[in-house]
C-alpha cells in the first residue's frame, strides 16, 4: 500500500544532553534559543519541533549558552541519573540568568511534566514547565514568563501529533534524519512512567509521515528513523475514507519513495510486532535490517510484575521467528537488572536468555524506581544497591561476550555502508553503518567520495563497538 498526501507539501539509540547546532541564518533574528535535550530520540525529534515554532516567533537558534535569550532543557524522567543530570544543569543556569537579568529559562518534555510545581516553587529554577503536548502554547508562555509570571502548560492531549509542524533539522548531519509517527504509549509496563508524562497512543497521519520522508530525501537526507515509544502499534483510520493503515503498510509507502533511501524504526513492543513487518522488512533491501526489542527481564515471573504482556518463552519464540524470516537481522535489547523481588535465578535466567537470544548490543540498566508508576504503588524497592550493581555487571560482562561474537562472526563479510561523515578519532578515515546497524570505520584512500555515498566496506578487524574495514576493490 503506497501513501499519497493529498496536501500540497511536506509536514516536516539515546543521546544525553546534546546542544543543537545552530541553524543558517535566512533572515536576521534579534532574539536567540539554546536547547539543550537529553533522553530518548523521540526527546530530540520534539526538540527540532520547538526550533520550528520558535523560529516561527522570531527566535533563532545558538549554540553559545551565554548568548540565548531563552535556555530550554528537553528532559527524561525514564531514570533518576537523567534528571540528576537535568538538575545540575539548571542550577549552572541559573547562575547564568543572574548574569544576564532578563534571559529565559525553561524546562520541556517529561521531567516538566512530573515534577512542574516542584521546580517553579521550591526550587526556583525555571521560569517556564512546559509539557509535551503543549508546545504550540511555547510563545504564550514566554510572553507571559517575561512579565515574571512563573507560565506552566502540561496539559496531555489525546489529539496532539504535531503531524502539520516541519521540523528545523538543526542537529543534522544533512544524510539521517527522525520523523516522529506517533505519541504517547498505552502499555503501562509497572516500571515505566512514560504512559504518565506523555499521555496516550495516538498515530500521526498517514499522509503527513510520507510527505515528510519524501521531502527529506528531496533534500538529500539518506536515511530515516521513524519513531514511536511502540512503532508497532502505529494504527491511522483516514477518516475520509476509512480506510485504517498498519505499521507495515506504513513502513512500506516510506521504503517505496526510493531504492538508496534508508528505513529504520524505533522502538518495537515484543507483543504487536507482526509477521506482516518482518515481511515488510525482508521485501525492501533499503529497509534496515535491525531491531530494537525490549526484554527487560529474562524470568517470566518478572515480566509478569514488569506487566510485560508476555513470557520468556513466548518472547524467545518472536526472537526465533525473526530469525527465520530474516537470518541476517540484527536484534538488540534493552534490559533492567535489580527490579523488585528479583532473586539469583531470576537474574541467571536473563543472562540465559541474552545468551539464546545473541544480542549485538544491549542497554542495560539497573532498577530505579520512578514516583507515581505502578511499581512505586505496588512493590517495594527490596534489592539492595549493591547487588543490582553487581547483577549490572554481570550482565554488562555476558553482553560484551555476545558483541565480541557478533564482530568476529562479521570479519571476512562485505557490507553496504552509507558513510556519515568523517570517523571521530581520524579524519583520514570514514565512518558509516550498516544496514544491521553496526558502526565500521574504513581508510578514505584516493578515492572521490562524499558524506551520503553507499559504499561496499569488507571488514577484517573490530574494537570494542566498532568494525573495521576497508574499501572492497571492486
Amino acid at each position: 500500500m503506497e501513501l499519497y498526501s493529498t496536501d500540497t507539501k511536506a509536514h516536516d539509540e539515546s543521546r544525553q544532553g546534546e546542544a543543537f547546532e545552530s541553524t543558517p541564518m535566512e533572515r536576521h533574528f534579534d532574539k536567540f534559543f539554546y536547547v539543550e535535550s537529553y533522553g530518548c530520540a523521540m526527546n530530540f525529534a520534539d526538540s527540532e519541533v520547538v526550533a520550528s515554532i520558535l523560529e516561527n516567533n522570531g527566535y533563532g537558534s545558538t549554540r553559545k549558552v551565554e548568548l540565548a535569550d531563552l535556555i530550554l532543557v528537553n528532559t527524561c524522567s525514564v531514570r533518576e541519573k537523567a534528571e540528576q543530570t537535568v538538575r545540575k544543569r539548571l542550577t549552572e543556569f541559573r547562575k547564568l540568568k543572574e548574569a544576564k537579568p532578563g534571559t529565559l529559562v525553561g524546562i520541556l518534555g517529561c521531567m516538566a511534566e512530573r515534577l512542574k510545581s516542584q521546580l517553579l516553587e521550591e526550587e526556583k529554577l525555571v521560569d517556564l514547565v512546559v509539557g509535551p503536548d503543549a508546545y504550540r502554547t511555547l510563545p504564550d508562555l514566554i510572553a507571559e514568563a517575561g512579565t515574571g509570571q512563573k507560565a506552566v502548560n502540561v496539559i496531555l492531549s489525546r489529539e496532539e501529533t504535531y503531524g502539520d509542524i516541519s521540523p528545523v533539522r538543526l542537529d543534522s548531519n544533512g544524510i539521517s534524519g527522525f520523523v516522529s509517527i506517533m505519541r504517547g504509549c498505552n502499555n503501562m509496563c509497572s516500571f515505566c512512567v512514560v504512559p504518565f508524562t506523555r499521555g496516550r497512543e495516538r498515530s500521526r497521519d498517514a499522509f503527513s509521515i510520507v510527505a515528510e520522508c519524501r521531502d527529506l530525501f528531496e533534500k538529500g537526507f539518506k536515511e530515516i528513523t521513524l519513531l514511536g515509544q511502540n512503532v508497532d502499534s502505529y494504527y491511522w483510520n483516514n477518516p475520509e475514507t476509512n480506510v485504517s493503515v498498519t505499521f507495515a503498510e506504513l513502513l512500506e509507502s516510506v521504503a517505496l519513495i526510493s531504492p538508496v533511501f534508508r528505513v529504520r524504526f524505533s522502538t518495537s513492543h515484543p507483543k504487536d510486532i507482526t509477521d506482516d513487518v518482518l515481511h515488510i522488512m525482508a521485501k525492501y533491501a533499503n529497509i534496515c535490517k535491525h531491531i530494537h526489542l525490549p526484554v527487560q527481564s529474562g524470568s517470566s515471573r518478572m515480566l509478569q510484575l514488569m506487566n510485560r504482556t508476555y513470557t520468556r518463552e513466548w518472547y524467545l519464540a518472536k526472537v526465533a521467528r525473526i530469525r527465520e524470516i530474516m537470518p541476517d537481522c540484527s536484534i538488540t535489547a534493552d534490559i533492567i537488572a535489580g527490579f523488585c523481588t528479583e532473586t539469583e535465578e531470576d537474574h541467571k535466567q536473563t543472562i540465559s536468555l541474552m545468551q539464546i537470544a545473541q544480542y549485538d548490543l544491549s542497554y542495560m540498566y539497573f532498577y530505579s524506581e520512578r514516583p507515581g508508576t505502578l511499581a512505586a504503588k505496588r512493590y517495594q524497592d527490596d534489592i539492595p544497591e549493591l547487588v543490582k550493581k553487581r547483577r549490572l555487571q554481570e550482565i554488562v560482562d555476558a553482553q560484551w561476550i555476545l558483541s565480541n561474537e557478533s564482530n568476529k562472526r562479521d570479519v571476512g563479510k562485505t557490507f553496504e555502508v552509507l558513510i556519515e561523515g568523517n570517523s571521530k578519532k581520524n579524519a583520514d578515515e570514514w565512518m558509516g553503518r550498516t544496514s544491521q546497524s553496526k558502526v565500521v570505520v574504513f581508510p578514505k584512500g584516493i578515492n572521490n567520495l562524499k558524506k551520503g555515498d553507499y559504499v561496499h566496506v569488507t571488514v577484517s578487524n573490530f574494537t570494542k563497538g566498532t568494525l573495521l574495514g576497508a574499501l572492497k576493490n571492486n
